[in-house]
C-alpha cells in the first residue's frame, strides 16, 4: 500500500522504536563549547534517521533530540507494558515492527498514537522543564479570575507540544486513506493527552487564608495515558475497504452507521476513536508479524487459555530466594531475611 507524506513521516517516529530503551536520556555533553555543542546537537538528529523536515525541526532547538528519544523509550515501555498479558505484546524487533507499520491492524493503531501521544507528553514537560530554547512553562491567563485568584506555577506547555507534533508528523493527506488513517490516530493520541490536563492550585494568604491562589496545568502521569488509548485500541472501528492478506479475507468494509464515517462520504470517525483497516491476525503461531506464543509465560488463572490458543501450557516447579521481612535499621539501611519458596511458572505449548 503507498502512503502519502503525512504516514511515512509518522512512520518515520514509529520506527525510532528500534531503541531499546536503556540509552541515557541526556544524549548531549554538558560542558562542550557552543560551537561543538551545536555540531554535537546536530550530529544527534542525524542519527535519528529524519526525514528532511523533521531533521530541520530537530535541529532548530538543542532540545528536540533528547526530548525525541525520550519519548520513543516511554512510548515503546508503554506499550510493552499495556499489552503485556495478550498475545501480542508490544514485539517490536526488527522485521515484526516493519512488518506491522506496513499493515493496517488495531496494533498498528495503537503504535502511532502512543508514539504521538509519547512525543506531545515529552515535549510539553521538557518545555516546563526548561530544556527546550523555542518553549518555557504554559501561561495560561485564563486561570486568572475576578477574586484575585493569580497564574502562577510552571505548567505543563502542552500548547507548543500539540502544535510542534502535528508539524512533525506531517498534514493529512486528502487522497490516500492509509496516510489519513495514520495521521487520524497520531491525533487521537495528543487528543488523549489534552483530555488529561489537570490544573493544580496552591492557597496564599494571611493565616493560610486563600486571597491568592497560585495554579498551573500539569499532564496526566503517562501509564493514564497508555490505559486511555489501550481502551480505545479495545473499542477500535474499522473503515474503508481493503483486502484482509493476514486473515485471508478480501471485500468491502462497512463501517458501523452512525460511528465510523464522517460527513461529505469520509469513512473516518469525527470523535477520537482508533481506527483501523485490516482485521489483526491471530499473533498465535510465529511469522511476518510476531514470533507467535510458543514459549510465552502466562497466568494459569488470568490468561493461559487466551494466550496459549488452545495448545495448553506446560507447568514448571522451581525454587526462588526472595529478600524478605525487611526492617528499617536507624540509621541508614535496610535490613532483610531470604526467604526461599517454590513457585510454579507456566508457559505456552509449542
Amino acid at each position: 500500500m503507498c502512503n502519502g507524506a503525512s504516514s511515512r513521516a509518522a512512520l518515520t517516529l514509529a520506527s525510532l522504536h528500534r531503541l531499546t530503551g536503556s540509552e541515557p536520556l541526556t544524549i548531549l555533553p554538558l560542558t562542550l563549547e557552543p560551537e561543538a555543542t551545536a555540531q554535537a546537537h546536530y550530529k544527534a538528529c542525524d542519527r535519528l534517521k529524519l526525514e528532511r523536515k523533521q531533521r530541520r525541526m530537530c535541529r532548530r532547538d538543542p532540545g528536540v533530540a533528547e526530548t525525541l528519544v525520550e519519548a520513543v523509550s516511554m512510548s515503546a515501555l508503554e506499550c510493552q507494558y499495556q499489552f503485556r498479558f495478550e498475545r501480542w505484546n508490544c514485539t517490536l524487533e526488527g522485521r515484526y515492527r516493519a512488518s506491522l507499520l506496513k499493515r493496517g491492524f488495531k496494533e498498528t493503531a495503537f503504535l502511532y498514537a502512543i508514539s504521538s501521544a509519547g512525543l506531545t507528553h515529552a515535549l510539553a514537560k521538557a518545555c516546563s522543564a526548561g530544556r527546550m530554547e523555542r518553549c518555557t512553562c504554559d501561561e495560561a491567563p485564563d486561570l486568572e479570575n475576578r477574586e484575585a485568584w493569580q497564574w502562577g506555577g510552571c505548567g505543563d506547555n502542552l500548547k507548543y507540544s500539540s502544535k510542534f507534533v502535528k508539524e512533525f508528523l506531517g498534514r493529512r493527506s486528502s487522497k490516500d486513506l492509509r496516510a489519513r488513517v495514520d495521521f487520524h490516530n497520531n491525533l487521537v493520541g495528543v487528543k488523549v493527552i489534552k483530555a488529561g490536563v489537570e490544573t493544580t492550585c496552591k492557597c496564599h494568604g494571611v493565616s493560610g487564608s486563600c486571597t491568592v491562589r497560585t495554579c498551573w496545568r500539569q499532564l496526566a502521569p503517562f501509564h493514564e495515558v497508555g490505559k486511555r488509548l489501550k481502551h480505545k485500541y479495545e473499542t477500535a472501528l474499522k473503515v474503508g475497504s481493503t483486502t484482509n492478506e493476514a486473515a485471508g479475507e478480501a471485500g468491502a468494509i462497512s463501517p458501523p452507521r452512525g460511528r465510523a464515517t464522517g460527513t461529505g462520504g469520509d469513512p473516518l470517525p469525527r470523535t477520537p476513536e482508533l481506527v483501523h483497516l485490516d482485521d489483526s491476525p491471530s499473533f498465535c503461531l510465529a511469522g511476518r508479524f510476531s514470533p507467535g506464543t510458543a514459549g510465552r509465560r502466562c497466568h494459569r488463572e488470568k490468561n493461559c487459555e487466551s494466550i496459549c490458543c488452545g495448545r495448553g501450557h506446560n507447568t514448571q516447579s522451581r525454587v526462588v530466594t526472595r529478600p524478605c521481612q525487611c526492617q528499617v535499621r536507624w540509621c541508614c539501611y535496610v535490613e532483610c531475611r531470604q526467604c526461599t519458596q517454590r513457585e510454579e511458572v507456566y508457559t505456552c505449548k509449542g
